[in-house]
């Protein structure tokens, strides 16, 4: 597997950089500061660079080709970007060797198709942290790379999702075709269509999540690994509400192609409950793989079926 380890000054512990007068852009590395984002990616010519972003909304976007890139916030949670979209897809479309976001707000993103996300990578590996994904169609959108990884760490994922155009839905978190996916310690909330997680990828690590749909308005699955997969699902919690497009189910298993194996996939220690005025049939878990699954040790609210398979 490729490694997602960043130098250390890649990752910014080489010392606090800072936007340059008004140019919000600077490049760390060679301390040139920029007033476009896509100016200051061009700059990095393929090759390795941290990118920091001064406090501000932002109406950029940024298509990065190749190399190694990190997008960093001067201060986590300061710099915004606001509905800018490159290649009709998302704010950053990321197709080099590894790229990583950190401490960044992506809000506001739509495009025709129904797909605007704050980040689409199309290839290699990706780390997002501390990221906030808000109002709009999509959080992070990927293509497909089976030899890539994405993780997601402490990041939040808020008012996402929809099932208004005719091409399918597009959901908060929706990972294709990747080697592996790893999600920890980050927040889901307010779905507004379509699944709060779907992935396709074979190895999943999905663990220590917030799972809140008790706002949500016509949301699906929580987690929807609709290709089956092996790894582990554990200490999540997870609150369904009443306001849904499809209920059946918190966790679903192989339920459009049994393309990954799904033997082994262990899902433990989560909590799954139901939010008051959610008056449904619900299964915890819904497997359509007919593979042995690992399902133990999970507290499961009144009113809720623990396995059904199908």
């Amino acid at each position: 597997m490729k490694s997602l380890l960043f130098p250390l000054a890649l990752l910014g512990f080489a010392g606090a950089a800072h936007a340059q007068g008004a140019q919000p852009f600077t490049v760390q590395e060679t301390g040139k500061g920029f007033y476009r984002l896509d100016d200051a990616v061009r700059s990095v010519n393929g090759g390795d660079a941290t990118i920091i972003i001064a406090p501000g909304t932002y109406k950029d976007c940024a298509v990065v080709g190749s190399g190694r890139v990190a997008f960093r916030a001067q201060a986590s949670g300061t710099a915004v970007f606001d509905g800018g979209i490159c290649e009709g897809k998302a704010t950053l479309v990321l197709r080099g060797q590894d790229a990583m976001v950190d401490g960044l707000t992506f809000q506001n993103d739509r495009v025709p198709d129904g797909n605007g996300a704050g980040i689409r990578i199309e290839h290699g590996n990706l780390t997002v942290m501390n990221a906030t994904f808000r109002n709009s169609e999509e959080g992070i959108l990927s293509a497909d790379d089976p030899a890539g990884t994405i993780r997601v760490d402490r990041s939040t994922f808020s008012g996402l999702g929809s099932c208004a155009v005719a091409s399918g839905c597009a959901h908060g978190l929706y990972i294709g075709h990747y080697g592996r996916l790893f999600v920890t310690r980050s927040r889901f909330d307010r779905g507004r269509g379509g699944h709060y997680l779907k992935a396709r990828a074979p190895i999943v690590s999905i663990t220590d999540n917030s799972f809140d749909d008790s706002q949500g308005h016509q949301s699906n699955y929580i987690i929807d690994l609709c290709s089956g997969a092996t790894g582990l699902i554990a200490r999540n919690v997870m609150l369904n509400g009443p306001d849904k497009e499809n209920h059946s189910g918190f966790i679903i298993v192989a339920a459009e192609q049994r393309d990954n194996p799904s033997a082994g996939l262990t899902i433990t220690g989560n909590t799954a409950t139901m939010a008051p005025g959610a008056d449904y049939h619900t299964a915890f878990v819904i497997d359509f793989s007919h593979e042995p699954l690992k399902i133990s040790g999970n507290m499961i609210g009144h009113g809720i079926t623990p396995f059904e398979t199908r």
